[in-house]
Parts: C-alpha cells; structure tokens; sequence
C-alpha cells in the first residue's frame, strides 16, 4: 500500500494502488466494516475504486454470529456486535465519491457485466487518511436504475436508528436533507450518472488487495 502524506490539497493516489474504505460504528469510534480496494481514479473532483469479487473484508455481526439483516429489526441495533472476517461475494463494485459530498455512489452489476443500478449511499463526508478513506452510514439509502427512476431504500432501518436513539432528529433531517439533493442531482441526471461508469471495466492485470492486519488503527488524517 503506497503511503499519501497529509498536508497538502495535491496528495493523491495512483490508479491501482490499494486502499481501505472504511466505517466507524454508529455513534462511536470503532470501526466495523472495512474493504480492501484499489483506485481507479483519485483526484480534485472525485475518488473511484473497485471493490473485487473475493476480497476478504470485515464486517459487523451480533455477538453470536447472527448476521445483522437477519436479526429482526426491532432488536437489530440494540444487540451486542462484534466484527467478523468475510469475503466480498457476486460480481465486484465501483465506488464513487466527491469530495466533501455526504453520500457516495456505487455501481453494481450481474453476472456477465449486464449493469444493475447505481446506489446512493448516504453517509458523513469521506475523511482521507495515509491508508485510506473513513465515514460513518447514515442507514437511508436511494437506488437508481437503468431507465433513470429512483426509489428510496432502507427507510424503515432509517426509523429504526432513530428509534433507538442512534441518530438524533438534527442529524435525521440533515440526512433526508442530504437524501433530497441527492435526488435532484438524479432527476437532472448530473454526474456522476452521466458519466457513463456502466461501461467502466476493471484492469485486466489487478490483483485483489489484502486486508491488512492493522485494518482497525486509528489514522493520521489528511488536512486536505
């Protein structure tokens, strides 16, 4: 992993260099989801890496090993967690970020490069550290698809959050206020869904980076 010293608005990565992209727990410091990834583009105006097919990766768990979609949702962000390593399964996906933007969007695709959708995640600002990206889920997501319609997803884990005291209503209506510009950059079909990224290929010679061992320290983050 080529290190990216803080201090200065020019520090980039190159395209193949490998990176962690990461999420701290809602509501803490931990983080609990982590993926190898490696750059396609890094630059003023945006941040693109591909997640590959069998990367391994980290992920959050309930503490008996019961994967979090299948807890019920009432009880699903109350119970105890803990992280646990898994590998990043079907087809790979682009990731794309601006900076300072609160959300990301990722592009997803079946079997055969036939392309899916673009997924907006909502999410805090990515934070840029020597070894990679940081942010925060904001659990609301919205999801596009080929012939341009939109609808919101995961509105019900949304609620849930609030319920369970994980977001307060200032930052609840900051996400949905996020959510909404998000959906007219959509319903102008700005970038970066213009941009044609369905057609992105990824380099035929990359290799699927590792999970360091040191994937949870705490970074140094860039000023920039």
């Amino acid at each position: 992993m080529r290190r990216v010293e803080a201090g200065g608005s020019t520090a980039h990565w190159a395209p193949g260099d490998h990176i962690l992209w990461r999420y701290r727990e809602n509501g803490g410091e931990r983080f609990h989801i982590a993926r190898p990834v490696t750059v396609v583009r890094d630059d003023e105006e945006l941040l693109a890496v591909w997640l590959a097919p069998g990367t391994q990766c980290v992920k959050p768990v309930l503490v008996d090993g019961t994967p979090l979609h299948a807890e019920p949702l009432d009880s699903r962000y109350t119970k105890p967690r803990t992280v646990q390593l898994d590998r990043w399964f079907g087809t790979g996906v682009l990731k794309l970020a601006r900076p300072a933007e609160p959300w990301s969007v990722w592009l997803f695709w079946e079997p055969g490069w036939r392309f899916k959708n673009w997924y907006v995640n909502l999410e805090e600002p990515l934070v840029r550290w020597s070894g990679g990206v940081d942010s925060e889920d904001h659990y609301l997501d919205i999801c596009v698809y080929p012939d341009r319609s939109w609808g919101w997803r995961d509105e019900d884990e949304f609620a849930q959050a609030q319920r369970d005291g994980l977001m307060g209503p200032q930052l609840a209506e900051r996400v949905r206020a996020a959510g909404r510009s998000a959906v007219e950059v959509i319903e102008a079909w700005g970038r970066p869904f213009a941009d044609g990224w369905q057609h992105w290929r990824p380099g035929p010679s990359w290799s699927v980076p590792p999970l360091p061992e040191d994937w949870d320290r705490t970074p140094v983050h860039m000023t920039s």
